[in-house]
């Protein structure tokens, strides 16, 4: 079946994939050594004894492929509000503890509205079958307002007081529900595959030399319903504080326009900005709680 994703936002969704298939290779020797036009005659007797099924070998036929990190959903909506019981979008999934990073305390009074829904670091279990993450867990278009999806690294807290999200700022894009009610599920979709494909700053994935996943930008992205519009969000680690972090302004601005043009399809340059939307901009955490002109934006 042919996907439904559009060019560049499928090979976005495919990045997640890459890393653990690259090494299967894509011919074998029989058909190297065949002319052009030959086709390759095939013994059904051979080929049925070499099919191997989870009967055969359970350990490798289940192997998982694993993310360059392992991820967390989060959910509140008012149903979640001053109550002690999860009231997350779907009941499959075990809860997973809260990180302990130095940065709980701080937001203890946020995150006890915010429900943790799962966590998981392979392809299979975000997007892999009738029991993965992605196929039961209720669209953003079907929540009820008020309501937001945080999708973070593990051991990283929707909070702005983290350590990890205390220096960064987030894009984000804010669009008017009643035009974008058919296109905001997928926009959603593309936005996490992106984030744990880890494209958004694909650069510091390759190997450091330390066998650890290197840090990348992203944090965490988050989809947001509201009465009259959706907002969508990706969080960073660092933001620039002026120009002589031209380096990290350069990296700033790639996420921005990957996010603009590759995840979302619109248009470099294109205006966005209108009644009830924004363009695709950056802003600092620091900047957000100012709320006033000096809050520098970067727009893409």
């Amino acid at each position: 079946m042919a996907s439904t994703l559009s060019g560049p936002a499928f090979q976005a969704s495919r990045a997640a994939l890459s890393a653990a298939l690259a090494d299967q290779p894509s011919s074998t020797a029989s058909d190297e050594n065949l002319e052009p036009g030959e086709i390759q005659e095939v013994n059904m007797e051979t080929q049925a004894n070499s099919i191997r099924t989870v009967f055969n070998d359970p350990t490798n036929f289940n192997v998982k492929h694993p993310l360059y990190s392992p991820w967390t959903l989060w959910f509140d909506s008012p149903a979640t509000k001053g109550r002690n019981l999860p009231q997350t979008p779907i009941s499959a999934f075990p809860q997973t503890p809260i990180p302990q990073t130095p940065g709980v305390a701080a937001a203890q009074g946020w995150m006890e509205d915010i429900k943790r829904v799962i966590s998981f670091d392979s392809v299979e279990e975000f997007w892999g079958g009738n029991s993965s993450l992605y196929n039961n867990i209720i669209p953003p278009s079907q929540l009820p307002q008020k309501a937001n999806y945080y999708l973070f690294k593990e051991g990283i807290i929707p909070a702005w007081e983290d350590e990890a999200n205390k220096n960064g700022g987030k894009w984000s894009i804010q669009l008017p529900r009643d035009k974008n009610r058919g296109n905001v599920d997928k926009m959603w979709l593309y936005t996490m595959l992106a984030a744990i494909g880890e494209t958004f700053d694909p650069s510091p994935v390759l190997s450091d030399g330390t066998g650890k996943a290197p840090k990348s930008l992203i944090t965490g992205v988050i989809v947001s319903t509201r009465p009259q519009f959706y907002r969508l969000s990706i969080w960073t680690r660092l933001a620039p504080s002026g120009n002589e972090e031209d380096g990290l302004r350069e990296r700033i601005e790639g996420v921005g326009r990957h996010f603009k043009t590759s995840v979302l399809g619109f248009q470099e340059g294109q205006k966005l900005g209108g009644p009830l939307a924004t363009e695709v901009e950056f802003l600092s955490h620091k900047d957000s709680e100012r709320k006033g002109k000096s809050a520098k934006k970067i727009i893409v």
